[in-house]
């Protein structure tokens, strides 16, 4: 990854990958609930999968518009504690 590019054009790659990231994240989820009823196991590792897609555009979002973001209910905003789902 040698090559120089300008400004608009690493913005412009972050916005491919953040496109990608959310269509990834939409199939995941899909296939999460599409496996729910047959595979619990199966359904539960597209969900983490989905999640994780999901943080990359949350990464993404702030990377390309910081601070512009509906404040979410977050343990690092509100101060609490994260709680492990079961």
């Amino acid at each position: 990854m040698s090559d120089v590019v300008d400004s608009d054009e690493l913005v412009r790659r972050i916005q491919r990958g953040r496109a990608w990231a959310l269509r990834e994240e939409r199939a995941w989820r899909e296939r999460s609930e599409a496996l729910r009823p047959a595979e619990p196991d199966g359904a539960r590792d597209a969900a983490v999968r989905a999640l994780a897609y999901k943080a990359v555009i949350g990464v993404l979002d702030e990377i390309l518009t910081p601070g512009r973001h509906p404040e979410e209910d977050s343990p690092a905003r509100s101060g609490g504690t994260a709680e492990r789902p079961d």
